[in-house]
């Protein structure tokens, strides 16, 4: 079981880690000094996808036993989503609680595992947004669009971006 301490220790590497060698697609730093489990990370819309060009801010929270349990992340952009909830949250796989789904949607190792970092976490966002996952949404409103009204879908999430530029 981690400690707190070990989960400050882990995060603090961490985030030296991606200060020293940053990743391109996003950037991430602390909400608040004082406070290592509370991360602002912002995830630039992948190129030649339909959220190119956006700045999409977010609030990654990490728990007291990480790396044993996920963080959870929340955008606090707007963004239209089958995998992101109406309140910003994040629905992707390597986010839910380890071990077996409940719902049986899951393989087991698809779900979070103490070796993921906030790097593959803020990857795999990018990756979703790249790639919705309409299969199992968390936004059923934007999973029907993009199945059936692509052109509708679009336009909102050509909103998000174009809000989201206003905001840098």
């Amino acid at each position: 079981m981690a400690s707190s301490s070990q989960a400050s220790l882990l995060l603090q590497k961490q985030l030296k880690d991606l200060c020293k060698n940053p990743v391109d697609g996003f950037s991430a730093g602390l909400v608040d000094e004082s406070n290592l489990f509370e991360w602002s990370v912002t995830i630039i819309g992948p190129p030649d996808t339909l959220y190119d060009g956006g700045f999409f801010n977010a609030i990654m929270t990490f728990p007291p036993n990480y790396p044993n349990s996920p963080p959870t992340v929340r955008f606090t952009s707007e963004v239209w989503h089958p995998n992101v909830y109406p309140d910003g949250k994040v629905c992707i796989s390597i986010l839910h609680p380890p071990g077996d789904d409940p719902n049986g949607y899951e393989l087991a190792s698809e779900r979070w595992t103490p070796v993921h970092t906030v790097e593959s976490i803020v990857l795999s966002i990018i990756s979703m947004l790249s790639s919705p996952n309409d299969e199992s949404p968390a936004n059923v409103e934007a999973a029907k669009e993009w199945r059936d009204r692509r052109e509708e879908f679009k336009k909102k999430v050509g909103r998000c971006v174009r809000k989201s530029q206003e905001v840098m």
